[in-house]
């Protein structure tokens, strides 16, 4: 641990002189590249301030010849004569000497052109100078127009012309640099340079570019390293450029024309260059080209970077020292520490620390040895609370292996984790060889409504025990009760899915013989209430009958009566056969609105004839389910025959047919009767009980039996004064 302690503190330091010297560096680059730039910056202002004071000094220069060449040219017209005839080469070149030019000559026009006659030197007789040039008329004084040059080593001249009236020919004066040696000491553009250059020796170079001429010239013509001697062409009218790069400097030139600052690191020569492109549009719109020797540079920033690194190795050997010594001190207490935790690790918590510090290791060494006692007790505690999990594990086996009941688990993924002996003995399967396996316990028609139970339980729903059907290993389908719930672990992510199954078939017997019991006592209760009810007419009969033996005469409103007695029995017989027998049902696949729509037709002219309106709200969506079309019909009309003779005043029935969740579809029949007391709706249904003069009882009790046929539900809800309402739900075909 002190040699880790040690080894870590030394690479944390050595992480952070690295960090100090990378940043010393970068620093270091940047402030040496932001001052050259600023230094070449200022060298350019130099230069252009000086090349500009050059060009107004080109432009003085000027204006005193123009002067001194017009008092020239005035002296010569009054010293000539008139005519061009008299004028003589000797007359020119004495007169030369005496003005102090160059030369005078005399041209006279021919044609187009001036034609030099006479001159004071010899090889300009002959000469001809268009006169398109020259814009004279009498007495006019003319000099060609002055461009600023930035080159001082252009030779400096200057001409004049002049026309005097009364003469026919023109004088021609020009001086030459020889003659203006005091002036040309006024501009020296190369002599600054050359200072500049000597009292900065990181300049390596100035170039002067002229843009548009630069712009066009072709790498093969770019001069040479030039010296003072030599002049430049015209794109480069001014310095040197022996550090060329043609195509380079040409797109950094644009660039400086846009007023941009250019900089550009390169290698030329063999050398490591900073290139800068300052603009100046001062006499005209020129570069500044400076070449900056970048060597010292990298010399002043490598004398530093290794200054940096001989500082930071100094002092990580310092601290690797320091940092080893220190932890030695500081883990010297450690020793009795990693004693008392060895003890604890072998499970002895008696023997404690002797503690004599006050400071963190102290502290340290207390706390060791009140753990080392909680240890104990808590070890202690943990031994009994083992023992109370072992006997209660041992119970729930105990449970879920003698429960009746078959209890298995599954994962995620449906393989099966854990089963009981009851689910072996149920389903046929052995534990070693259903746990990991994905068993095929759900009929293959069941399995989509299985996922669809599953997802909600994942979806945290909680669901009820569910009857349905499961298959044996040998294949045979088993009716249980199933009840499935998930298991979560401790953060409430479901991990697993329990399922306590039971058979169902000794309690489905049950059932069924409940059931026919019940049957039994119906049919019990509709023999007592059909003979209860053929009776009553029967008695009526015998009255008349032994009434007419005794008058021996035929009564004809007797005999009426007899009659429709008769039909009473029959039509109680006849609703008796529809309940008692099983009828003969073909069902097919019908749309339930266009059922409920021939039985509004039919009924429609008697519902007229009570004032009475139907209403339909009938679901836009198809509405197909299984039926057997007649027996629907015949509920259906015995329902809305119920709802008109419910209103013997008239008015509204309302009928409506929508879908109730996505595999029902329910009809909904409304009426504005009279009303059904609420304690007398349960005994709807029973047999012979109506509340009408001429009803038999059976309609709505064949009514329930025609819809349970067809795995449907019928509900009746009513109030007094305010009107019934039938609700007949049916299942949809499913696809």
């Amino acid at each position: 641990m002190k040699t880790k302690l040690s080894f870590m503190i030394s690479l944390l330091v050595f992480i952070m002189l690295a960090f100090h010297v990378i940043l010393s560096e970068y620093s270091t680059r940047v402030n040496l590249r932001s001052d050259v730039e600023a230094n070449m910056m200022a060298i350019s202002q130099q230069i252009a301030v000086n090349v500009m004071q050059n060009s107004r000094e080109h432009t003085f220069i000027h204006t005193m010849l123009t002067e001194k060449l017009k008092a020239v040219s005035l002296e010569a017209a009054k010293q000539l004569p008139e005519s061009s005839l008299l004028v003589t080469d000797q007359k020119l070149a004495n007169l030369a000497d005496e003005l102090g030019v160059t030369r005078i000559s005399t041209m006279l026009l021919d044609g187009s052109n001036y034609i030099t006659v006479h001159s004071s030197d010899p090889s300009e007789i002959g000469l001809e100078r268009d006169a398109m040039q020259f814009q004279l008329s009498s007495n006019t004084f003319w000099t060609p127009p002055y461009v600023a040059s930035l080159n001082d080593k252009e030779t400096m001249g200057e001409g004049s012309y002049f026309a005097m009236s009364g003469r026919n020919y023109v004088i021609h004066c020009y001086m030459q640099s020889d003659q203006l040696s005091e002036y040309e000491e006024i501009a020296h553009t190369t002599s600054f340079l050359t200072e500049m250059k000597a009292g900065n020796p990181t300049i390596l170079e100035v170039t002067g570019f002229d843009p548009a001429p630069f712009a066009k010239m072709p790498e093969s013509q770019a001069p040479d390293y030039v010296n003072s001697t030599r002049p430049l062409s015209n794109s480069i009218p001014f310095g040197s450029y022996g550090y060329r790069e043609i195509e380079q400097d040409k797109k950094s030139v644009k660039e400086a024309l846009k007023g941009k600052q250019v900089f550009r690191y390169t290698q030329i020569n063999n050398r490591s260059v900073i290139k800068s492109f300052v603009v100046v549009n001062q006499p005209l719109p020129y570069v500044i080209g400076l070449v900056f020797d970048k060597r010292p540079m990298l010399e002043l920033m490598a004398d530093q970077r290794n200054n940096q690194i001989m500082i930071s190795v100094l002092l990580l050997v310092f601290v690797i020292f320091c940092s080893y010594w220190l932890s030695g001190l500081l883990f010297r207490p450690v020793s009795s520490i990693l004693w008392k935790i060895n003890e604890v690790s072998f499970g002895r918590f008696d023997n404690s620390i002797e503690v004599k510090r006050k400071d963190e290791l102290g502290q340290l060494a207390q706390r060791v040895n009140a753990m080392s006692k909680n240890l104990g007790i808590y070890m202690t505690k943990l031994k009994m609370a083992f023992e109370e999990n072992r006997s209660m594990k041992e119970h729930l086996e105990s449970f879920i292996n003698h429960t009746t009941d078959a209890i298995h688990v599954v994962d995620l993924e449906g393989r099966t984790t854990q089963v009981n002996r009851a689910f072996e003995h149920l389903f046929g399967y052995e534990a070693e060889l259903a746990v990991g396996q994905v068993l095929p316990l759900v009929p293959e028609h069941l399995i989509e409504e299985e996922q669809k139970y599953l997802e909600q339980l994942r979806g945290g729903k909680t669901l009820t025990a569910r009857e349905t059907l499961l298959v044996t290993s040998d294949g045979e389908w088993i009716a249980v009760s199933a009840t499935t719930s998930p298991i979560r672990d401790k953060n409430g992510e479901i991990r697993a899915i329990a399922s306590i199954t039971r058979d169902m078939t000794g309690r489905n017997k049950m059932e069924e013989l409940l059931r026919r019991s019940e049957k039994l006592t119906t049919v019990g209760q509709l023999a007592a209430g059909v003979a209860h009810e053929i009776r009553n007419p029967l008695t009526t009969l015998r009255g008349f009958l032994q009434l007419q033996l005794e008058t021996s005469k035929l009564n004809t409103m007797h005999v009426d009566l007899m009659l429709s007695e008769i039909d009473r029995i029959n039509l109680i017989v006849g609703e008796f056969l529809i309940l008692a027998k099983p009828q003969a049902a073909r069902f097919e696949e019908k749309d339930v609105r266009f059922i409920l729509g021939d039985v509004i037709s039919l009924l429609d002219s008697q519902a007229h004839l009570c004032n009475i309106e139907f209403l339909t709200a009938f679901e836009q969506a198809e509405c197909i389910i299984s039926c057997e079309e007649n027996q629907l019909k015949q509920v259906f009309i015995n329902v809305i025959k119920n709802a008109i003779e419910a209103m013997p005043a008239g008015g509204q029935i309302t009928i409506e047919v929508k879908r109730d969740m996505p595999n029902h579809v329910k009809v909904v029949i409304i009426d504005e009767g009279i009303g059904i007391p609420e304690d007398r709706i349960p005994m709807l249904g029973n047999p012979f009980y109506t509340d009408k003069d001429k009803g038999t009882g059976l309609g709505i009790m064949v009514s329930q039996r025609i819809i349970q046929s067809h795995q449907g539900a019928l509900e009746i809800k009513s109030k007094v004064g305010a009107g019934t309402k039938v609700m007949i739900t049916l299942p949809l075909l499913k696809p």
